[in-house]
């Protein structure tokens, strides 16, 4: 019988890559040089076997850039749709360079699409952390797309989405309370920290998705973990969030709508359609004053719904907008995105999910948008495969 040797393990599919850098590994530590085979990344040669093919690679070599808020599953202008559009959604923001995508709420059960053997849902698509489905108060939220309740079965609610999840839960904090005219929370201090309890409890943790200025004490004082928007940052909350190394997913690509959301409601809620330009007008000065303090940036975008797919140098742009330099937005798109949900990067023997471009990304992030070559898992790709 014959036997398959390490190295002959190491081909896999296609041809060993060398990369001839640098190989970014972090805002300030490269390599020169490093080799993909098995679908991963070595930092040393691997041994091959006699007569193995080797492409050469050269540019700058970063990890996949992460998309920290997506909805996969989410059809255009609201409401589910079916696997086979998910997985189109999913390619799109692929071929954008997006290689790591939290889904930070989807109406249809998209766990087929974390099955990269070929032929299966999800060959060639990004790494997929999925939230499960949005949880939010009875008619507080936009209709269809979450699980509304009422806070009597609030724990019971997040006990079941951690479970359904990949060990994040997504809670709706705020939204116009159509009594008051205005955004306002949606549930009570005690209603977040069992939320927070239960998810914790469940070894899941909990975000939320968040507008009002009123809402992030409620949830800082809970141990949320992460928060979605957080638009109504102050510089109180800031430094609260910059204490507990608690991020914030930027999503500064959708709060740039916040102006046409503010004019489809100017009629019935004029105090809702004023808040929602000041929170707009104010979004690159807070943003700079929650780097500036400490705060992690998260790059998301909100894509699916509203916005769609493949929109990720959209909120890259926007970044730049609000002050970041080139190594700042790399970091919040890239490495702090994977630290925090504890995915490799390029570390050596991690999978091969990397990007590679002309420039240098950290003197400026446009050039993210020329690929040079995308790598999945360790396959050379190209686009809309």
């Amino acid at each position: 019988m014959e036997t398959t040797t390490d190295a002959e393990a190491l081909l896999g599919e296609g041809p060993v890559l060398h990369l001839r850098g640098p190989i970014l590994l972090g805002p300030e530590e490269e390599l020169a040089e490093a080799w993909v085979a098995g679908g991963r990344i070595h930092h040393e040669r691997p041994d091959l076997p006699a007569g193995a093919e080797v492409l050469e690679v050269d540019g700058f070599v970063t990890p996949g850039l992460a998309d920290l808020h997506c909805h996969i599953g989410i059809g255009d202008g609201g409401g589910g749709t079916n696997l086979a559009e998910a997985r189109a959604q999913a390619i799109t923001d692929r071929d954008t360079g997006v290689l790591l995508i939290r889904d930070a709420g989807s109406i249809i059960d998209t766990r087929a699409l974390q099955d990269h053997a070929p032929g299966a849902p999800g060959h060639r698509l990004p790494r997929l952390i999925r939230c499960g489905r949005h949880l939010a108060r009875t008619r507080r939220y936009l209709r269809g797309y979450a699980h509304e309740l009422e806070p009597d079965r609030l724990g019971e609610a997040v006990r079941i989405e951690a479970e359904r999840s990949d060990g994040w839960v997504k809670l709706v904090g705020d939204w116009i309370d159509r009594a008051a005219g205005d955004l306002a929370p949606t549930w009570s201090g005690g209603d977040f920290a069992a939320a927070a309890e239960a998810a914790h409890a469940a070894g899941a943790r909990i975000t939320t998705h968040t507008f009002d200025e009123e809402t992030l004490p409620l949830v800082l004082d809970a141990g949320f973990d992460c928060l979605e928007h957080a638009t109504g940052l102050t510089d109180e909350t800031i430094a609260r969030a910059a204490a507990a190394r608690v991020p914030v997913v930027t999503t500064l690509v959708n709060v740039d709508h916040f102006s046409e959301y503010a004019a489809q409601g100017e009629r019935k809620f004029p105090a809702y359609a004023a808040h929602m330009r000041r929170l707009r007008e104010g979004r690159f000065a807070r943003t700079r004053s929650a780097l500036e303090a400490g705060v992690p940036l998260l790059a998301g975008t909100d894509a699916g719904g509203v916005l769609g797919h493949g929109i990720i140098h959209d909120e890259l742009d926007e970044l730049a907008r609000a002050g970041l330099d080139g190594t700042q937005i790399l970091t919040a798109a890239s490495w702090a995105p994977r630290q925090f949900l504890g995915v490799p990067g390029l570390e050596d023997g991690a999978p091969a999910d990397l990007l590679v471009t002309a420039a240098d990304p950290r003197r400026d992030h446009r050039v993210l948008r020329e690929l040079r070559a995308v790598v999945l898992r360790g396959e050379l790709l190209r686009p809309g495969r």
